[in-house]
């Protein structure tokens, strides 16, 4: 596995592909899938915020406690 991230106490995957040329990543630690990808390590960095955010968002919508 590649480097951590970590954001509001949520960790996410830093993964790379070559023949894509872009980096990606998925929230450890929770059901589901949260996902988030960049063609540069800062927009990966700025859309797994996003995405952790989004999540919280969805949980406080939906009443659901956040895992």
């Amino acid at each position: 596995m590649g480097d951590l991230m970590e954001y509001k106490g949520y960790f996410g995957a830093v993964e790379f592909s070559a023949s894509d040329n872009i980096h990606f990543g998925k929230v450890l630690g929770i059901k589901g899938l949260v996902s988030y990808e960049g063609n540069s390590l800062q927009s990966l960095k700025d859309n797994f915020k996003g995405a952790i955010d989004d999540y919280l968002e969805l949980c406080v919508d939906e009443g659901i406690e956040p895992q």
